[in-house]
């Protein structure tokens, strides 16, 4: 059966709180957790050898009592002071060189070779008469009298219902053996292969 019990709305009861439960549950093993380590890290500060937990005596000057720990931080601290320091120059740092095509001009694409007098001649030439004679003549035809338009004429299908010659050609009529052998395979069929064979499957049934 289950433990889960149904209570009413306003009714607190610890019987079945299960939540309850693993908080004691919790709360136990963490205290036994933090008492083992407790004992682990006493015993082991006590097995601890050549480490003294005792305090050491700060060391005085034996004539007039004052503690050496300052002057001796002093000291060390006059000495750094006193060492030679030297400056490092510092430059400032250097643009980054970028080779761009319109500074170098090594990059730049190598000019085109100049034309030669001859083809220099010939490329005039050919604009000349495009100039002079095509433009005009495309731009401005001559205009000329209009002719009689082509006579509507019916349009020709190639139908193999008209046209014979589309259609399949006739088969070619057999001669008189392959005749005769087709009729007499066709009586050793009707004759004795097709009534052996069904009575066989009348056999089997």
């Amino acid at each position: 059966m289950s433990d889960i019990e149904n209570k009413s709305i306003g009714y607190l009861s610890h019987a079945g709180d299960y939540s309850l439960r693993n908080s004691r549950a919790l709360s136990g093993v963490t205290q036994l957790w933090s008492d083992a380590f407790a004992r682990a890290m006493a015993e082991q500060v006590g097995e601890s050898t050549g480490v003294s937990t005792e305090v050491s005596p700060t060391a005085a000057n034996p004539v007039t009592g004052e503690p050496l720990g300052g002057s001796n931080a002093l000291g060390q601290i006059v000495d750094q002071r006193q060492l030679p320091v030297e400056g490092v120059p510092r430059t400032p740092p250097v643009p980054l060189h970028l080779p761009i095509a319109e500074f170098e001009l090594d990059l730049l694409p190598k000019p085109a070779e100049p034309f030669s007098v001859s083809d220099m001649i010939e490329q005039q030439r050919n604009l000349n008469f495009d100039s002079g004679w095509v433009r005009p003549l495309v731009l401005d035809p001559p205009q000329a009298d209009p002719g009689p338009a082509p006579q509507e004429r019916p349009l020709h299908l190639p139908i193999a219902e008209f046209e014979w010659d589309l259609a399949d050609k006739p088969a070619l009529p057999l001669d008189p053996q392959t005749i005769d052998a087709q009729q007499r395979h066709l009586d050793f069929d009707n004759g004795w292969a097709r009534p052996l064979i069904l009575q066989n499957l009348r056999m089997a049934a």
